[in-house]
């Protein structure tokens, strides 16, 4: 039975098999990863196993491993760029040796929420469609994962040659940004202010002022706030200077801005956002994630002042030729975020720095 799964296995790959086993940072609980010898993933004939050349470390990935808010053993890591190690029987369009980002997450297009491109509620979207093993959760953080059927046909995406797989692996964040700023309905001439720069907050600067809007970032990094500086930030504040109000009052006759999106999981930046943005205005909140949690805020300015609080998460499959393009025309530069790189092994160093950032500190990567 083995032999004849085997030669099955070889004849759906044209003759090339995977390695047996492989590397992979297995999460064992809250803050622990251990890094283990696991089996390559199978492939079913609508499937295909990819080798992981570059693995983004997520915000998102870093609050599951720290808090344990998912049950271990799970391999995480999402932001997944690779080469096609094999293809099922079945597969169309990609053949071995092309080099693909894949997303983890596609809606099914036709339920109730699709219908309204709220694609992240749909209950389709939340099944997580790459895995390294266990439970699927992304599997970047492994050396091969397995790319499930619905998104080998509606979320792999090819890179061209002269894309690194970095950029590559920046296809999801930056969609998820972009679904941002469509949600909070941002037009071109409006003034938006980022509260946060780090490697998401940056994407966000990067693809307003793409989009035409002024932009302001704030962040108490120096460092941070030069580079949104360089991306585009016509303004790039210290939320902690007490200065930021009225340098935005200064480009906005007074009014503040019309947007404010937090970017960062300080509880003081929302209070302060709602203080900064316009009456009338919006305000975005994207770094909120962790269930449960509660910000005290001063419910007078929604209502009252007739503020608008939304929310956002995930990526938009309508938005994923728009951040392709963005992202291999280079229009917007994400080979400038990456600022460390780590091997498997030192995944929990990575996580560290990630979790921690220090001036010199941006978007971390896994090179498996």
């Amino acid at each position: 039975m083995k032999a004849a799964k085997a030669a099955a296995l070889e004849e759906e790959s044209g003759g090339r098999t995977a390695a047996p086993a492989m590397r992979a940072a297995v999460y064992r609980g809250p803050n622990r990863l251990v890094l283990e010898t696991v089996p390559v993933p199978e492939i079913s004939p609508d499937e295909m196993l990819v080798r992981v050349r570059a693995c983004g470390l997520c915000a998102t990935d870093l609050k599951k491993i720290e808090l344990g808010l998912l049950p271990p053993p799970r391999i995480f890591g999402h932001e997944i760029a690779g080469t096609v190690e094999r293809t099922g029987s079945r597969v169309e369009g990609f053949a071995v040796g092309d080099r693909v980002a894949v997303h983890h997450h596609v809606p099914c297009r036709q339920c109730f929420f699709c219908r309204r491109r709220l694609y992240s509620q749909c209950a389709h979207y939340r099944r997580t469609g790459t895995t390294a093993g266990f439970e699927p959760a992304g599997g970047g953080f492994a050396e091969y994962v397995r790319v499930m059927d619905w998104i080998v046909r509606a979320g792999t995406v090819r890179i061209p040659d002269d894309v690194t797989f970095e950029e590559a692996s920046f296809l999801e964040p930056l969609n998820t940004c972009l679904r941002a700023l469509e949600t909070a309905g941002l037009e071109p001439g409006e003034v938006l202010a980022v509260m946060g720069q780090g490697p998401v907050g940056l994407l966000l600067t990067m693809a307003a002022a793409c989009r035409g809007a002024t932009v302001a970032a704030l962040d108490p990094i120096a460092a941070r706030r030069r580079l949104a500086g360089e991306l585009g930030a016509r303004l790039a504040l210290d939320p902690a200077a007490g200065d930021a109000a009225p340098a935005l009052a200064e480009i906005t006759e007074g009014r503040g801005p019309d947007l404010v999106i937090v970017a960062t999981a300080d509880h003081a930046a929302v209070d302060q956002a709602l203080r900064l943005v316009r009456r009338g205005g919006r305000v975005l909140l994207f770094a909120q994630t962790v269930p449960g949690e509660t910000i005290p805020i001063d419910v007078a300015r929604i209502c009252m002042e007739e503020k608008r609080l939304i929310g956002s998460y995930s990526s938009s499959v309508d938005l994923q030729e728009q951040a392709a393009e963005l992202i291999f025309s280079r229009r917007v530069p994400v080979a400038r975020l990456v600022s460390h790189r780590f091997p498997l092994a030192a995944l929990e160093d990575a996580i560290r720095l990630a979790a921690h950032p220090t001036e010199n500190s941006l978007k971390v990567m896994i090179t498996p």
